[in-house]
């Protein structure tokens, strides 16, 4: 899937999928911090029968699955966002929208039935804002979105070595109504609107408590895949001070490096209830289109399975932070160090 994408790919667009901010070090340690996990198994349990399903936001899914906003997510597929919730349809799970992929609000929410999410990145003023909140509770959408790590535009370096522009264009304008958000518009959104709220972006447990102690529905554990900050820690690593503080407050989203259904397990033994998939998701679809994520998607559930019946459980209930410890990894972290046996015979890839 990972070479069918770059072949299918412009240079420019792969450097966009597979590219951090900097030196990448962010990138590198969300692989590190999960490689550095290993299970703890149990035997002689009946796992004749494994079931994968959760709940998030009320809403069942198959799995714990989100499919995580993505930027220009119409340059990997041209449906987009579209596409995205198609799959997500079929596979019963939940997707979540990005303001800067196509088509508009009102199209990716007609385009299936799945549960859905909005994600926004501010580029307007309060009624602006507001604007697009009430377009997405009269679409039916179960959430809404705030991304609260992007106040600038990272220095991606890859595109910079070629001259590129940022894939979604800001003007330092547009910019600036990012750059001012804060803790007062959150209890603004909360007060006005009636629709679960969640925070993406959170990367400490100091911000996790101040979101829920503003009604913050959903606290989202994430550093951008490392596309933003650079030298971050590995995502997982900031997960059980967060779970630890929220305290069952608000439920809790997870993403940055995850790519097998192993990382998924992890996640969700400590503390998180869904986890994201933001490059692998694009993979698929540039690899593809909707048939190419369907069975990434399906691939992921096969294998969410057998790790559960590996370990001897039958269904996330049974599953906690007993099922994992810290271990030294055995692979170099990378974007793609999930595969270790995939060539992409560019070693710069």
């Amino acid at each position: 899937m990972v070479k069918l994408a770059k072949r299918n790919l412009p240079q420019t667009s792969w450097d966009y999928l597979i590219g951090g901010t900097e030196t990448e070090t962010t990138v590198a340690r969300n692989r590190l911090s999960l490689d550095s996990l290993a299970f703890k198994p149990r035997v002689l349990n009946d796992v004749s029968s494994i079931d994968t399903a959760t709940s998030f936001l009320d809403q069942p899914m198959s799995m714990p699955i989100l499919l995580a906003p993505v930027g220009s997510l119409q340059i990997f597929d041209p449906g987009g966002g579209a596409t995205a919730t198609k799959a997500a349809a079929e596979m019963g799970i939940m997707s979540i929208a990005s303001s800067v992929c196509t088509p508009d609000i009102e199209e990716i929410a007609a385009a299936s039935n799945a549960s859905k999410v909005y994600q926004l990145y501010v580029r307007g003023d309060e009624n602006w804002v507001d604007d697009i909140v009430r377009r997405v509770i009269d679409s039916g959408y179960k959430a809404f979105c705030l991304t609260v790590d992007t106040s600038v535009v990272s220095r991606r370096e890859r595109d910079i070595a070629k001259g590129v522009s940022p894939t979604s264009p800001t003007t330092p304008g547009d910019m600036g109504y990012q750059a001012s958000l804060n803790w007062q518009d959150v209890e603004r959104i909360k007060q006005k609107f009636d629709i679960p709220l969640i925070l993406k972006g959170i990367n400490t447990a100091e911000d996790a408590a101040k979101a829920v102690d503003h009604g913050v529905d959903v606290i989202y554990v994430s550093n951008h895949g490392g596309r933003q900050l650079d030298h971050g820690r590995g995502a997982i690593d900031l997960l059980p001070e967060v779970v630890d503080i929220v305290g069952g407050r608000a439920e809790i989203a997870f993403d940055s490096g995850v790519c097998r259904g192993s990382d998924v397990v992890k996640a969700m033994a400590l503390g998180a209830d869904a986890v994201g998939i933001g490059r692998l998701e694009a993979w698929a679809l540039a690899a593809g289109g909707l048939e190419g994520l369907i069975c990434c998607l399906q691939l992921l559930q096969k294998e969410i399975s057998g790790t559960l019946a590996l370990m001897g459980i039958k269904n996330f209930s049974e599953l906690d932070a007993s099922f994992v410890t810290a271990a030294s990894p055995v692979t170099p972290p990378s974007v793609v160090s999930a595969f270790p046996l995939l060539n992409l015979e560019d070693p710069g890839y």
